[in-house]
């Protein structure tokens, strides 16, 4: 693909300062950018990055022009103007399938919507319901009756255990697991005994589960997923959770059984939050923050464990003192010491003395 900056401007009804002829053949980050390549500036306080670029351009804050050595395309929104141009050079390549395989097993019970596309390997349960234009990709397993929402695009491999129910419009990626046995057990007479698992999981729409995800069933009720929440790979979710909508969990988080979070929470990653706890809407946990406590609404917490953001800077810039505090601690007892041996002596020469008085 080739384009010229005066294309390119039109594309995302910018502003060119330069010369229009130049053409472009890619978009790439700075450092990666030659001479034939067109990149992105978001932040003007950062325009050192385009001193040290090869670009022939780059997409820029509207108003900035602060640099003569590359043309420039001023926009409103960077993010949105550059991600069309990298469209532009890259167009999406589509669905890698189209229609249903005649290799998928179906159950004659199960419904497929208008428009669903089924990949090869693919195994649909009995009363199974999918709906229209989804996209299910080969080796997906869905379970006796799962129920499937408009829209809906799921990555090879991944498995919804019976009557578990996703959204419109949701991305689960590949080798995700939603439903699976929750980990709850009745320990006695010397053995641990696998708890009921009547429940199910619910997804809402606009959701997105990210590569080998586990979401566990509730024991009776469901596991939901709010809407709009967008979760990493490799997160633990555990039974009877209820998570918020438009949360951001990221990778390697684990919640366990029966926590609650308010909407718009985020989590960074490797997050660990002990069970039957509640999160308030809006709060921000740090990465590798261990969650002992609920956390009220708007909080910022970070730690292990886990305590307000400002609290925990103060103690880290205390434990970076010790040390030092330690080297003057042991000076002082040093010194103490030395005094108390000098009192001890002064104490018996006076002792002394006082006897030769009686003496005389």
């Amino acid at each position: 693909m080739k384009a010229t900056l005066f294309e390119l401007t039109q594309i995302v009804n910018g502003v060119l300062i330069g010369n229009g002829e130049i053409l472009v053949t890619s978009a790439t980050p700075a450092h990666l950018a030659n001479s034939e390549s067109i990149t992105f500036l978001l932040d003007p306080k950062l325009k050192k990055i385009l001193d040290h670029s090869k670009a022939a351009c780059a997409v820029v804050p509207k108003g900035f022009n602060e640099t003569e050595r590359i043309a420039l395309i001023q926009v409103d929104d960077v993010n949105d103007a550059f991600n069309r141009i990298a469209a532009f050079f890259r167009p999406p390549l589509g669905n890698m399938i189209e229609g249903v395989s005649s290799k998928a097993i179906i159950s004659e019970s199960a419904q497929i919507g208008e428009g669903a596309s089924i990949g090869a390997g693919t195994y649909i349960g009995n009363h199974v319901r999918i709906g229209k234009r989804c996209v299910i990709y080969p080796g997906v397993c869905l379970l006796d009756g799962t129920q499937i929402g408009d829209d809906t695009v799921i990555f090879p491999n991944v498995s919804i255990y019976e009557n578990c129910c996703v959204g419109d419009r949701c991305i689960i990626h590949a080798s995700a697991v939603i439903g699976s046995y929750g980990f709850g057990y009745d320990s006695s007479d010397g053995k641990h005994t696998l708890s009921v698992q009547y429940g199910n999981v619910v997804l809402g729409d606009d959701v997105e589960i990210g590569a080998n995800t586990t979401i566990d069933r509730g024991t009776y009720d469901s596991t939901f997923i709010g809407s709009g929440t967008k979760i990493d790979n490799l997160v633990q979710i555990g039974h009877n959770c209820s998570i918020g909508r438009h949360n951001l969990i990221c990778a390697h988080t684990g919640i366990a059984g029966s926590s609650v979070t308010g909407d718009f929470v985020v989590m960074a990653g490797r997050v660990g939050v002990r069970d039957h706890l509640k999160i308030g809407d809006g709060a921000v946990i740090g990465a590798m923050a261990g969650v002992m406590i609920d956390v009220p609404a708007g909080a910022r917490i970070v730690g292990i464990p886990a305590t307000p953001e400002k609290e925990q800077m103060k103690k880290q810039v205390a434990l970076a003192k010790l040390p030092d505090m330690r080297k003057e601690f042991l000076a002082l007892q040093k010194e103490t010491k030395h005094m108390k041996d000098r009192i001890s002596l002064l104490e018996a020469k006076l002792q002394d003395y006082d006897i030769s008085q009686r003496d005389i």
